[in-house]
């Protein structure tokens, strides 16, 4: 692929916005648009509409994914970004009304129909992943696609370390944790502060995911933490998820850096450096 490059402000040329700093948003735009921009790389993000404890909305983790892929992509020439894929593989969360899911196997049959269609007119694309029930059918669909000689990656939302902790803030040491938890709830303050009923949140399970993986695969989250919360919300705070997305878009922003100058780039499957706990991304 050809080295990658940004607009200065003002550029209108990766076909967004006249300030040069928004990607290129499909969803947005004629199709006119779409064929005199420079296209190089499609982006499309992933996310699940599934319980995110009594206190964070269901799309939690589509609004994460949408968020982390258009500031990483802001100024990128050729860089497209899709509208999401909202509705995932959500299984392990099938026990909590208002979740939906289409399951593995229709999932990858999704993303092979969406691979091939975008290669007809995009060089590569990327998902970009918030869920990480989403990860076999990912790992599924990509090895097919591959197969077919299609230029195929996948990026994983995750947090590896807690963020520099503010030192005026008075709250508990940071600790990672899976669903639901301080983590996803710091992001989604600092996104949609509005749709977080922080009087509704309360701890859950707190073990490692190692300790109650088995559980969950055999029954389910409910079984395992009725609240749906893996995690323990206390503490979390808008700035604390600034930080994390700064983490997240930094990392997202390294891998397509790495797409865009490496002529191998789009060979391989690049995933972040994130903690790869339900055989993914941190939370689920």
């Amino acid at each position: 692929m050809p080295t990658a490059s940004r607009p200065a402000a003002g550029d209108t040329a990766s076909g967004g916005s006249a300030s040069g700093d928004s990607p290129l948003t499909l969803a947005t735009l004629r199709w006119p648009d779409v064929e005199a921009a420079p296209r190089r790389l499609l982006v499309v993000p992933m996310g699940s509409l599934e319980q995110h404890g009594p206190h964070l909305p269901l799309d939690t983790d589509t609004r994460i994914a949408v968020a982390v892929a258009v500031r990483a992509c802001a100024g990128r020439v050729g860089v497209g970004v899709a509208p999401p894929i909202a509705i995932g593989a959500s299984g392990e969360h099938a026990d909590f009304p208002g979740t939906l899911s289409i399951g593995t196997a229709a999932l990858t049959l999704v993303l092979v129909e969406l691979g091939r269609h975008a290669s007809l007119h995009w060089p590569a694309m990327l998902l970009v992943n918030g869920h990480g029930g989403n990860v076999p059918a990912i790992n599924d669909a990509l090895e097919l696609l591959r197969a077919e000689g299609r230029s195929c990656q996948a990026w994983h939302a995750g947090v590896r370390s807690a963020p520099p902790a503010d030192p005026d803030a008075d709250v508990a040491p940071f600790a990672l944790d899976a669903h639901a938890g301080r983590v996803e709830t710091s992001i989604m303050l600092a996104l949609a502060p509005d749709d977080v009923r922080l009087d509704l949140a309360v701890r859950g399970d707190t073990r490692p995911l190692a300790a109650i993986m088995s559980e969950l695969r055999a029954h389910g989250t409910r079984h395992v933490s009725p609240n749906g919360v893996l995690g323990d919300p206390a503490g979390a705070s808008a700035a604390e998820g600034e930080r994390l997305l700064a983490q997240l878009t930094a990392d997202l922003d390294e891998t397509l850096t790495a797409l865009l100058t490496t002529p191998e780039g789009g060979r391989f499957l690049l995933l972040s450096g994130a903690l790869q706990a339900w055989g993914g991304p941190v939370w689920g």
